[in-house]
């Protein structure tokens, strides 16, 4: 999948978005390893601690598949870049380490980066191996 088809789901999921309190939608795409691709949108409640972010929603629809090789993530949403937030960094970190990262907007242009880069000091089961 090239990174524009990637890019393009984000951007159509991002519409499913729930977000009537902030009216910041996101929309994520997360690609496996073997070509399958599990999208997410944020969820907010008015409480906002049990709101969750596009990332993990797409992380955690994968991993309750039984999905756990991640390669690439696509995130959009109406700003020039959209960059994942400290827990979404963290999920990320511990289930694809190797994870490339898109950070999209709705006109197609995106930045590459990767978890490494966004979070050089992360923690994670791996810390006690070593």
């Amino acid at each position: 999948m090239t990174d524009e088809q990637l890019l393009r789901l984000a951007n159509e999921v991002r519409e499913r978005a729930y977000a009537p309190y902030s009216g910041f939608k996101v929309g994520a795409a997360l690609l496996c390893a073997d070509g399958t691709v599990f999208t997410g949108v944020n969820i907010e409640s008015a409480t906002f601690t049990p709101s969750v972010c596009a990332e993990r929603t797409a992380f955690f629809k994968a991993i309750s598949e039984g999905y756990k090789d991640f390669v690439k993530i696509a995130v959009t949403c109406d700003k020039p870049y959209c960059s994942p937030c400290g827990v979404c960094r963290q999920v990320m970190s511990e289930h694809a380490p190797d994870l490339e990262i898109l950070m999209g907007n709705p006109q197609g242009t995106f930045k590459r980066t990767s978890i490494r880069e966004l979070l050089p000091a992360s923690f994670s089961l791996r810390d006690d191996a070593e």
